[in-house]
C-alpha cells in the first residue's frame, strides 16, 4: 500500500471472507456493524450471510434477549476453490480472528466455542 493513505486496488480477501471473519470476532454482532466495518452495504452483508448459510459454513440462532442473531461457525467447512481442496476454514478464523485467551482453553471450553468444537 502506498504511504500517501491511498487505498489499495485489489485485497486478498474476498467480502465473502471479511464477513465471516466479521461475524467469528463477533458472533452477536449486528449485520449494519459487519457491513461498516467491511466497507460493503448491509444488503451485501445480508446476501453473504444467506450465502455463507446456503454453504454450511453457519447458522444463526436467537439471542436470549430475543432480539438478535447469533451466528455458530462451522470451522470444519472446506473452502470452495479448488486450489484449497483438502483445507478447512478452521486455519483462516485461527490466524485471523483468534479466539480470546485461545491458549489457556481446555477441550470442554472449546467445544462452547462459537466457533470451536
Amino acid at each position: 500500500m502506498e504511504g500517501n493513505g491511498a487505498r489499495p486496488g485489489w485485497t486478498f480477501l474476498t467480502s465473502h471472507a471479511r464477513v465471516l471473519l466479521a461475524i467469528a470476532r463477533d458472533p452477536g454482532t449486528r449485520l449494519r456493524d459487519v457491513a461498516a466495518h467491511c466497507g460493503i452495504t448491509e444488503r451485501t452483508v445480508q446476501s453473504i450471510v444467506a450465502d455463507l448459510e446456503a454453504g454450511g459454513y453457519l447458522t444463526r440462532s436467537r439471542a436470549a434477549d430475543g432480539r438478535r442473531n447469533v451466528y455458530h461457525i462451522d470451522p470444519a467447512a472446506p473452502f470452495r476453490h479448488p486450489a484449497e481442496a483438502g483445507h478447512e476454514i478452521a486455519g483462516l478464523l485461527e490466524l485471523l480472528a483468534p479466539r480470546p485467551d485461545d491458549a489457556a482453553r481446555d477441550d470442554e471450553e472449546d467445544a462452547h466455542a462459537p466457533w470451536g468444537g
